[in-house]
């Protein structure tokens, strides 16, 4: 059982609703889904007339078709007659013993029931017009009346199918998505409304009901939070019984079915009083249902709403309370979000931007609270394009690619000017192996990009509070951008520099002392020697071959005659052959080293020259001590070598100007709004707990 102090009974429970639906109303919010009595049901149902007969008054707008075209939230307050002669006592004046209140007129009383009518007419032509349009937005209003029970009831716009007058051709599912937003809520009762003269197995009213309270073990049988009502008893085809549809025969409803009797439009017109009609509706129920007469019937109706309300909101009481306590700490996370109003602008412009130097380093060196689980990011990826990335560049460049034998053969005759060499000259050499090492460049540069690439990525990447502050201030947001981008372009061309520095060292000198060169040189040339005397004497044949060549062209100058020209350029001895393979080998041995050397060194260049040089980082209260001297006129003369052109340093130097200040810090409409939102919602949620707190912890039976 849920627990209650002694001095609240059962229908001080509804009160205590009542209160909450007024703390959420003023904020327009539905976070809290609210216990409620739903009435829904087909135009010209009757349930306008049902709701009448509960309050006892004649005060909802009548006519053809569609009447009621906003929901309208009815809290019943009961005040005892006893409470009323006292007040008469006190002011010594007439006291009004019914009165109406409306959420959106304030403290204004309305004690006229006609000019209650009129109120809600125009409160509803407000937002819905003059015709027959419909709007979502509530009406709520409170009753108070020694003739009334506590309640709280939802009457809604009767559903229909065909569109009239001004209404839109979706009129049906506006209607029902009205409906749906109401009795979904699981807190909520729902008051099935279905005329007797219609086919009950048709109720659209209970069809609807079926969607959103089904009952799992009865298919047939409405779910534990419909009552059904039968309106317009007295209208049922002569010689046709209810008896059995009222003791749940035909289709059972769990919480039960009650039947009333409505006034007719006539009697409207004639201005029958509601006290009239429930006279005449105990008397027909007395004669043509005896034994249910106790049992159904207007009063009868409003005692069991109000019964069922009050165990239902008992039940849902702790749940209650548990949703409104994580509410607040969701919307006090939100507010924490937003921020706080600036209060010394000097204090947070500098604590921003040294949350975000932190942030942003943290990132590369990947200590961020947040850690990203859906790609690689930071120095994760910076880490990527080192090792994966620019290596797998590397290793896909060819040794040899670009050298066939005839310019091997073509560098090795020019390294050798007008004398026959004996053996592979070393220039040529050195020549086609520079030639190969400058391809390393373009992978290199390549690589330097992309981790620049990524350094401007890593802003995005900051963390959560960072992006918070960012959205608060986006033209601070740009600025710290600027100013990145602009520091890392500045270090761009340096590290380039660098870089092609490195690939020029390994050009200024081949060193074929290398011990890893010595080495593949040594098998390079033991494997050729396999060979070697073979391909002397063919050597020996061929140089004597190439001398016998030589004529005396028909001017009588020495030459060469065509074909042997043709055969010496295209066509490889075995020397040749020998020479080129040779030099190949060594290129490619050489070239292994090269490449292996710049693969170590160009990631080391961008971490000292770019990544490094922007992540160095220095504490709040060093950089506040700074800037206290860089405000005053030693702002030229107080530069620590220890700020300067890296990127704390810079963000304060280029951003925490006081000129700037209050354009910075102007926060964007969207955060003040949400702000505001959610200042309003704690407070509601704040005056909803000290109004769930009055009921305490004690029995209530």
């Amino acid at each position: 059982l849920v627990i209650f102090s002694p001095e609240i009974s059962m229908e001080s429970l509804i009160p205590v609703i009542n209160k909450l639906q007024d703390v959420f109303n003023t904020v327009g919010s539905e976070t809290i889904q609210l216990p409620q009595i739903v009435v829904i049901g087909t135009q010209s149902a009757g349930k306008s007339s049902v709701i009448e007969n509960i309050v006892g008054r004649d005060f909802l707008p009548r006519g053809c078709g569609i009447v009621t075209r906003r929901p309208l939230i009815l809290q019943l307050i009961h005040i005892p007659e006893a409470e009323i002669a006292e007040k008469e006592a006190e002011t010594l004046e007439p006291v009004a013993k019914e009165w109406v209140k409306f959420l959106h007129t304030g403290d204004r009383i309305f004690d006229n029931f006609e000019e209650v009518r009129e109120e809600i007419e125009n409160e509803t032509n407000r937002l819905s017009g003059t015709k027959k349009g419909i709007h979502p937005e509530p009406i709520s209003m409170k009753i108070f009346s020694p003739n009334v029970v506590n309640l709280t009831l939802v009457d809604l716009p009767g559903m229909t199918k065909v569109p009239v007058d001004d209404q839109p051709p979706d009129i049906e599912r506006r209607i029902r998505k009205i409906s749906l937003r109401y009795i979904e809520n699981p807190n909520s009762i729902i008051l099935a409304i279905t005329p007797a003269n219609q086919d009950f197995s048709t109720s659209e009213a209970l069809q609807l009901a079926r969607e959103v309270d089904p009952d799992v073990l009865m298919l047939k049988c409405s779910g534990k939070r419909t009552l059904a009502v039968i309106t317009k008893l007295d209208l049922m085809d002569h010689g046709t019984d209810a008896t059995d549809l009222l003791l749940g025969k035909v289709i059972p409803v769990k919480l039960g079915i009650i039947g009333v009797v409505n006034r007719s439009q006539q009697d409207i017109i004639n201005k029958k009083s509601i006290k009239d009609s429930l006279q005449d509706e105990a008397t027909f129920l007395q004669r043509r249902y005896p034994a249910l007469a106790t049992q159904n019937g207007s009063p009868f109706l409003a005692k069991t709403l109000n019964r069922l309300l009050m165990h239902h909101i008992r039940d849902c009481l702790p749940e209650l309370k548990s949703r409104v306590n994580i509410l607040t700490l969701k919307y006090q996370n939100m507010l924490y979000t937003c921020g706080e109003k600036v209060q010394d602008q000097s204090q947070l412009l500098l604590r921003i931007l040294t949350r975000f130097a932190n942030s942003y380093c943290a990132t590369v060196e990947g200590n961020a609270k947040n850690i990203e689980t859906s790609e690689l990011s930071g120095g994760a990826r910076i880490c990527y394009i080192f090792h994966n990335t620019f290596a797998r560049a590397l290793e896909n460049i060819n040794p040899l690619d670009g050298l066939s034998e005839k310019e091997i053969l073509t560098a090795i005759r020019n390294a050798t000017g007008p004398r026959p060499a004996i053996f592979v000259p070393e220039v040529a050499f050195e020549l086609l192996v520079k030639r190969q090492i400058k391809r390393l460049l373009q992978p290199s540069l390549r690589c330097v990009e992309l981790v620049h690439e990524e350094m401007q990525r890593i802003v995005e990447c900051c963390g959560d509070d960072i992006k918070q502050e960012m959205i608060r201030f986006p033209k601070l947001n740009d600025m710290i951008i600027d100013v990145v981008n602009a520091l890392l372009k500045l270090r761009l061309p340096v590290t380039n520099e660098m870089v092609e520095h490195l690939v020029s060292i390994e050009l200024a000198y081949i060193n074929t002392r290398h011990p890893d060169f010595a080495s593949a040189s040594l098998i390079s040339v033991l494997k050729e020697d396999k060979t070697s005397a073979q391909k002397f004497s063919k050597f020996s044949h061929n140089v004597v071959r190439a001398a016998d060549s030589s004529v005396y062209n028909s001017n009588g100058a020495l030459g060469k005659s065509t074909d042997d020209e043709t055969i010496d350029q295209f066509q490889l001895s075995d020397k040749e052959q020998h020479d080129c393979s040779m030099i190949g080998n060594l290129i490619k041995s050489y070239f292994m080293i090269s490449r292996k050397t710049i693969q170590d060194v160009v990631p080391k260049a961008i971490m000292h020259f770019l990544v490094n040089y922007i992540k160095v980082c220095s504490n709040y209260e060093q950089l506040l001590g700074e800037m206290t001297l860089s405000l005053g006129e030693k702002k030229r003369k107080c530069k620590s070598s220890i700020f300067q052109d890296h990127l704390q340093s810079e963000l304060v130097r280029k951003v925490y100007r006081p000129e700037l200040f209050d354009d910075l810090l102007h926060e964007s409409e969207q955060i003040a709004v949400k702000r505001k939102e959610t200042v309003e919602m704690l407070n509601a949620l704040e005056k909803a707990s000290r109004v769930i707190a009055e009921i305490r912890d004690v029995h209530i039976w």
